[in-house]
């Protein structure tokens, strides 16, 4: 079976998606990250193998924050940023889709989409406040599962006031309404209120929200932040069925469209044997100083990045 995979690898997880020759998927891989990228990805593509043996990869791609150091180990034919990605796998679930609202692990950000094209988007700067982290510190500080956290925020019945424009003020305030005797379920209501103003009035500020509204990461299988969002915006939000794994859906499609006949540089599932390294060291050609990354392939450098004049990536180029 001939398929596609798309690996989205983010500060908190790792996920893959395969999908066939007309964009639908197959399957898909969820990890976490763990701060072992390569680790990660190896784990994934092994698990990917598991569920479907004799797998022919005819293009792979990657995205998220670890996307370059993805796109080496793998031998990816598309390298996007998490943007683009997640742009391209809205359209694709939902055609006509206006408004993207993305809310991972560590970051947020919002895609506004016109005509089947990108015209503005914005992601979170100096605040996790509202990102999944921040939500799986407060349920454990409850001692809440997280998986319950959406359930308990819908049963709240006159949602508290919580400050939710810093994680640190959002947390004290929290511990002041449990003081008072607010109910759980009403203080995990107005939090999840107090997030979704945060994110409009941060990230989405300036911007023209239209439905139809898609919802994805894995802050989407909150059900009290996608009620509050519907209750901000007054109108229907949309949660895909993968909305877990859009990136890598994504990255999956645009290796679909970047391969085409030329065939694929994809290394192959034997690659979750490979031994590689990471190493970095600072340029003292200029001032600049760059930080360069550098990767080995069993003790070979195959790839460099971090320079601004591209002295040392070019050095691998040219052997």
């Amino acid at each position: 079976m001939q398929a596609y995979l798309g690996v989205d690898v983010g500060s908190v997880s790792t996920n893959v998606a395969v999908l066939d020759d007309a964009g639908a998927v197959l399957d898909t891989v969820y990890l976490r990250t763990q701060g072992k990228p390569i680790a990660a990805i190896q784990e994934a593509l092994r698990r990917t193998q598991e569920l479907h043996p004799g797998l022919a990869v005819a293009g792979a791609g990657t995205t998220g924050s670890g996307r370059h150091l993805a796109g080496v180990v793998l031998g990816a034919d598309s390298v996007k940023n998490e943007i683009t990605a997640h742009a391209v796998a809205a359209m694709h679930i939902l055609p006509g889709v206006k408004t993207v609202l993305e809310i991972g692990g560590q970051d947020s950000k919002i895609i506004i989409i016109r005509d089947g094209v990108v015209t503005d988007f914005a992601m979170n700067t100096v605040c996790a406040a509202g990102t999944g982290s921040f939500l799986d510190q407060q349920a454990a500080r409850l001692g809440i599962p997280i998986e319950d956290f959406g359930r308990r925020a819908l049963e709240a019945a006159a949602p508290v006031r919580v400050a939710g424009r810093c994680a640190v003020f959002a947390e004290s305030d929290m511990i002041h309404k449990q003081q008072a005797g607010h109910r759980i379920p009403d203080i995990l209501g107005g939090l999840c209120q107090a997030l979704v103003r945060n994110f409009l009035n941060n990230v989405g500020k300036g911007k023209h929200i239209a439905g139809p509204v898609l919802f994805q990461g894995g802050v989407a299988a909150n059900a009290g932040m996608v009620r509050a969002f519907e209750e901000a915006l007054g109108c229907p939000v949309v949660v895909p069925e993968h909305y877990g794994v859009m990136g890598a859906i994504g990255a999956a499609l645009l290796a679909r469209e970047e391969t085409g006949a030329r065939g694929t540089a994809f290394r192959g599932f034997d690659l979750v044997d490979y031994r590689f390294l990471t190493a970095g060291f600072e340029c003292d050609g200029c001032p600049n100083g760059c930080e360069v990354v550098e990767i080995k392939l069993n003790e070979q450098v195959i790839a460099r990045w971090g320079d601004r004049c591209g002295k040392w990536t070019n050095s691998i180029t040219k052997k």
